[in-house]
């Protein structure tokens, strides 16, 4: 064993262990750390992929798009990207293969005022919507727009940061903001009777969301690692959906400015996320080969790919453990 010092997240040093033998592996989130990433930082804090040989360091994101450009060129083994996303970054010649997914259904809302006079879809022309630039509902915007019927370029985006998101909605700077379905409850405390939303697949798109894809060229070399990588994180995803409050606390260990009650309701919108027929029925974190195709269709139908490609080879369910399944 060796042993080093690492700054935790209130800047207390600790000395960490680690095997000789565990092979280094990066690991890209989507956005900053929050509840969804929980069952990571469990695994983290219990040692569990330094048992399964792996050393793995973790990294904020700047959203989806940003964590596939980086896996698809190799700059980090894995992240984790909003599915449609991958494959528009797939078409453009990122290398990259799905190999877990986290949110089976899509949680791509749209959030507004009711006072701003806003009701749906039809009364967002010459409103803004604020978002991060790299947000994976402002790269998958022509195809709401499409399926809403409203014009895509009715609304005028406006660049927030993820955390500024609700109180940017609050104060009135923008009037609407996309966000993931996992804070509605969020917005719902600060927001009450006044909040408007519309969830994605309200009006029929549910593509596959968040998932853990790998560069293709490392999963080639490297198939045995990223095998031990999925499982000890599908095992923790199971964990975490049968008891949340041990993964919750590993997460605020890890990360400074979350509220314990808010990640805990954010988990609970998570696992409506995470459960479909497949997840419970074949396993935790299971592609439907249905479904991914509708996910690349969605893609194609509403973007020019810039190289279409077959969606099987986009994905893969052989890294994962039959015997884990999402709890009912």
């Amino acid at each position: 064993m060796r042993q080093f010092i690492v700054a935790g997240a209130a800047g207390a040093l600790s000395l960490l262990s680690v095997s000789a033998s565990a092979e280094p592996l990066s690991l890209l989130l989507n956005w900053t750390p929050a509840a969804d990433h929980a069952p990571i930082y469990y695994a983290l804090d219990n040692g569990l992929y330094e048992e399964a040989g792996i050393e793995l360091t973790v990294e904020p994101g700047k959203g989806s798009g940003m964590a596939a450009q980086n896996v698809g060129v190799g700059a980090k083994s894995l992240g984790i990207a909003e599915l449609g996303t991958a494959f528009l970054a797939k078409s453009k010649g990122a290398d990259l293969v799905a190999v877990m997914a986290i949110y089976a259904n899509s949680p791509f809302t749209l959030y507004w005022r009711k006072s701003s006079g806003i009701e749906g879809p039809a009364d967002f022309a010459g409103h803004t919507l604020g978002n991060p630039s790299g947000d994976a509902a402002r790269v998958m915007w022509p195809a709401f727009a499409k399926a809403a019927g409203i014009p895509e370029d009715g609304v005028s985006f406006v660049n927030i940061a993820p955390a500024a998101k609700i109180p940017t909605l609050a104060a009135g700077r923008v009037d609407i903001i996309s966000d993931f379905y996992n804070g509605h409850d969020q917005k719902i405390e600060t927001l009450g009777d006044d909040l408007g939303s519309l969830r994605w697949s309200e009006v029929g798109l549910n593509p596959y969301g968040n998932s853990i894809i790998v560069n293709g060229e490392f999963l080639s070399e490297n198939k045995d690692m990223v095998a031990r990588f999925v499982d000890v994180t599908q095992q923790a995803y199971r964990t975490c959906a049968e008891d949340i409050e041990p993964c919750i606390a590993a997460l605020m260990n890890n990360a400074s400015g979350l509220d314990h009650d808010a990640m805990v309701a954010q988990w609970g919108r998570i696992a409506e996320l995470m459960t479909t027929e497949a997840t419970v029925n074949e396993a935790l974190g299971w592609f439907d080969p249905v479904r991914i195709q509708e996910t690349y269709d969605l893609v194609n139908t509403y973007f020019e790919l810039d190289a279409p490609f077959d969606p099987a080879t986009a994905y893969t369910n052989d890294y994962l453990d039959t015997a884990i399944k999402m709890v009912e």
